[in-house]
């Protein structure tokens, strides 16, 4: 797939892909080439990249194949643009290998840029050759890791300084039958020998269809943990619990064949956390990180439910109590944070005694603007909160339009809720994080990409504001001796900071006017005199950040003078603002 063979005049049988039949079963297919005095005109292969490729200008391009021929020849390499004109190119000698499989690598310049290029091989010469793992990849990688991940991508994502992040997602990880399910252990080890499966959402949309989605693996369960390393975030994976998509097939594992998946989530602990002396940090430190990565918790399933959920988490929460009681358990309480199901997952989870209830959310933009007390009456004691899946979904629009003012304010009136009840709710996340301009399936997203650009919605910078501004003890806000959560359309919490010695202030105006209010701070004795206060506001509910124009809405600085502890501020329409004060 993706690959498209062009040969004048037509050869029948001059290219077949052949399977090994058994000798290495995580890559079981490769490619056979029968050359006969080729040139350019003859033979080439094609590669129309996901949804183009995109290709910058006097980039270095990384090329890397498996070979294995017993002649002589030449691979020539090009880059092209939409129109098929070349933009980059360059020879590669291919020197008999005999019966072994050789890997061959060369590195290129473009000359040109491309929204949506393409790559293009063909072959000079005479001879049988067998080609395998056939790479290019751009030089500019996040730490210019080789096969490594989008820097573009990855930077917008450290930019908010994140406290965790959670992987490798949701559905995926139920898969839709158990065969479809995401398994850590084929994620790991040489890129060569992690075996490719169809991505479920493959074929879960009709309606925005995507036959070439597949999980190659390149990025796996080492990659995640490394880059969860890189920006100083703390590492959240969520493992099958013997249960897949139940929106799907519904499979279940017996329980008495549970042992399996309960054995993959303790290896995986070793494989995060263990001596290299272990079998699994052994593989860990061969992949080139000795030290762990000392992981601190784990999800056990996604959006499960029923009883058929809970009888299977249990054997898990014992097993982890027995050799892992310091790895805190995240666990699910279904696809909705209310009805039955709700009720009986969040039950009988506080029974248990778990560490997290993982509630998730995808509401209309009103449902998180009542939902801002939420946890205000929540039990102070036992099992805490993650807001593991949320996001505001704006009716009537598609796509990137879904990533709307309106939609980023009502999620940032729900987190002041989220952060007065720190102490129930203890972790949050945004889902989904990245999505392709053209290979979008779920909207909203936080960041969206094209093949060379990407930026951040309105939806980004209030979690970045909240994450860029995090407290370390939560302090009470009154307006008219009240919490303030609904009031004429504000919202607002506030937190000190014991590093820096700061009061944080967040205040949401859902209105179309502006408001002038006296806010109250308790547990601060005395404040500057000035205060820096960011705001992100539009005049336009319907108003979204583009890849043309990627920053129309973001948070604007100034400053603010300050009166005492009483502090009068005015609440732009339709705004989030974060204000820091020093204490003194």
């Amino acid at each position: 797939m993706g690959w498209k063979v062009e040969q004048k005049p037509f050869v029948e049988g001059a290219v077949t892909v052949l399977n090994r039949q058994g000798a290495n079963l995580p890559n079981p297919r490769f490619l056979r080439v029968e050359l006969n005095n080729a040139t350019k005109e003859k033979l080439s292969f094609t590669n129309e990249g996901f949804r183009g490729m995109g290709i910058k200008k006097d980039l270095r391009y990384d090329f890397s194949v498996m070979i294995r021929t017993a002649g002589n020849m030449k691979l020539h390499l090009e880059l092209l643009n939409s129109k098929s004109q070349i933009i980059g190119e360059s020879v590669v000698d291919v020197t008999a290998t005999g019966d072994a499989w050789k890997k061959l690598s060369k590195s290129f310049q473009s000359t040109d840029t491309a929204q949506k290029g393409q790559f293009r091989i063909w072959f000079e010469g005479t001879g049988t050759v067998d080609l395998d793992m056939i790479s290019l990849f751009p030089e500019d990688t996040w730490k210019k890791r080789p096969g490594g991940m989008r820097a573009d991508m990855i930077q917008l994502l450290a930019d908010m300084k994140p406290g965790f992040i959670r992987f490798p997602g949701g559905c995926i990880v139920e898969g839709i039958d158990l065969a479809n399910r995401y398994q850590w252990k084929k994620t790991i080890g040489p890129v060569e020998d992690r075996q490719l499966i169809m991505n479920r959402w493959n074929v879960e949309f009709p309606h925005r269809s995507t036959p070439d989605y597949y999980q190659t693996f390149g990025l796996g369960f080492f990659e995640y943990f490394q880059l969860c390393e890189d920006i100083g975030a703390e590492a959240l994976p969520i493992l099958n619990c013997g249960m897949a998509c139940q929106f799907n097939t519904a499979e279940l594992v017996p329980l008495d064949q549970l042992d399996p998946y309960v054995q993959d989530a303790l290896d995986l602990v070793e494989f995060a956390n263990g001596d290299v002396t272990t079998t699994w940090g052994k593989k860990r430190a061969e992949m080139g990180h000795p030290a762990p990565f000392n992981l601190k918790m784990m999800g056990i399933g996604n959006e499960n439910w029923g009883p058929q959920y809970l009888e299977r988490l249990k054997i898990f929460q014992k097993a982890f109590k027995e050799k892992y009681p310091d790895i805190k358990l995240i666990t699910s309480s279904g696809t909705a944070p209310d009805g039955d199901r709700f009720d009986l997952l969040n039950t009988e989870l506080r029974k248990m005694n778990v560490e997290f209830v993982d509630e998730h959310y995808y509401r209309s933009p009103d449902w998180f603007l009542k939902n801002a007390r939420r946890y205000d009456h929540y039990p102070r004691t036992g099992s805490k909160v993650f807001a593991g899946e949320y996001a505001s979904h704006v009716d009537k629009t598609n796509g990137t339009q879904r990533n709307t003012l309106l939609a980023a304010i009502s999620e940032a009136a729900f987190m002041t809720g989220l952060e007065r009840n720190a102490d129930v709710v203890e972790m949050a996340s945004y889902a989904p994080l990245f999505a392709h301009v053209d290979g979008w399936q779920w909207a909203p997203d936080l960041i969206w990409v094209d093949n060379v650009r990407s930026y951040g919605t309105p939806n980004y910078y209030v979690q970045k504001l909240f994450a860029l501004n995090k407290g370390s003890r939560v302090v009470p806000l009154t307006l008219n001796n009240d919490v303030v959560a609904g009031q004429d359309s504000l919202y607002a919490s506030s937190v000190i900071d014991a590093a820096t010695n700061e009061l944080i202030i967040k205040i949401v105006n859902a209105s179309a006017k502006p408001q002038v209010n006296v806010l109250s701070v308790e547990g601060v004795k005395k404040l500057a005199t000035q205060g820096k206060l960011s705001v992100l506001q539009g005049n336009n509910l319907s108003i979204v950040n583009s890849i043309e124009q990627p920053q129309q809405l973001f948070p604007v600085e100034t400053t603010m003078n300050i009166k005492g502890k009483k502090i009068e501020f005015t609440a732009a329409p339709y705004s989030f603002s974060v204000l820091r004060i020093k204490m003194q």
